[in-house]
């Protein structure tokens, strides 16, 4: 695991060669830098970056790094790609990236790694069913939407490891944080896809993950989040008929219970108003 524990991503090694999985958040550059030095990482083993959905924090470090190792291939679905090549997404990409590089407190040091994002072009696409090879180890992919609309799992079968970006659920503390940004039904459907899978660790994007007996539990925890934070939205959104002021009122249920510096309170309130949006379609 590489970065910093709000946000990480994965070094898969094949033997052969590395795959980076996950693109993180644009702050984590410094701590992966020394991390490569100090794990004395062959950086010319690294063949590919897979970034699991468009988000500004699973593809902020894949400018810094395509410019880093250019023969390097960015992986991603069709419908990543598609969103990465649009102005508005790098756009909003960018301004998030700026909140947190705020919020650590980075800006000088993003500004002499010239650490501004200004898109990333996906060269290789996958869908479910793909595999691709990293040295001795196979990745295979299936796409999980729910959290996004292009959201895609990986998982290793030689070493029962499951790549789930935020498609698991964020560990958070004691509880999981349910992401179900994109649409609140596909993102229980995928749940159910991973947890079907053998697997001796489920790796988040934020917070790390779990291993061994404690995998079980986790996908369980995952489901029961998402089906209780499910209930709360409805709840609220029932209440008030109002879009902004359930947002504001599930935000600050939630920021009670995070961990200090999890998230800035701007993005839980995006996520939170994308969910709370999705249950007022659903009940108009």
């Amino acid at each position: 695991m590489l970065g910093r524990k709000e946000s990480c991503v994965y070094l898969l090694d094949g033997g052969s060669e590395y795959v980076l999985l996950g693109g993180g958040m644009v702050h984590i550059v410094p701590e992966i830098l020394e991390q490569l030095q100090a794990f004395d990482i062959d950086e010319e083993k690294i063949r590919r970056i897979v970034i699991q959905h468009s988000h500004f924090d699973h593809c902020g470090i894949g400018p810094f790094f395509k410019k880093r190792w250019p023969w390097m291939t960015v992986t991603a679905t069709e419908r990543t790609r598609e969103r990465l090549r649009l102005q508005k997404v790098i756009d909003a990409c960018e301004r998030y990236n700026r909140i947190v590089l705020k919020q650590y407190g980075r800006e000088q040091e993003a500004h002499r790694l010239g650490l501004a994002f200004t898109g990333v072009a996906v060269e290789e696409t996958v869908s479910s069913g793909d595999r691709l090879c990293c040295g001795d180890l196979t990745l295979e992919f299936f796409e999980v939407p729910g959290h996004s609309s292009c959201s895609i799992a990986v998982y290793v079968p030689e070493i029962k490891a499951m790549f789930t970006s935020d498609s698991g659920g964020i560990p958070c503390g004691d509880e999981i944080f349910t992401v179900a940004n994109s649409n609140f039904d596909l993102y229980i459907e995928s749940l159910g896809k991973i947890a079907a899978y053998d697997m001796e660790a489920v790796l988040a994007a934020h917070y790390g993950g779990v291993t061994g007996p404690d995998v079980p539990g986790f996908m369980t925890a995952s489901m029961n989040s998402a089906l209780e934070t499910r209930k709360r939205l409805e709840a609220s959104w029932a209440r008030t008929r109002d879009v902004a002021r359930s947002t504001e009122e599930m935000t600050h249920f939630v920021m009670k219970t995070m961990p200090d510096n999890y998230f800035a309170r701007e993005v839980i309130s995006m996520v939170i108003g994308q969910m709370i949006k999705y249950i007022a379609g659903k009940n108009p």
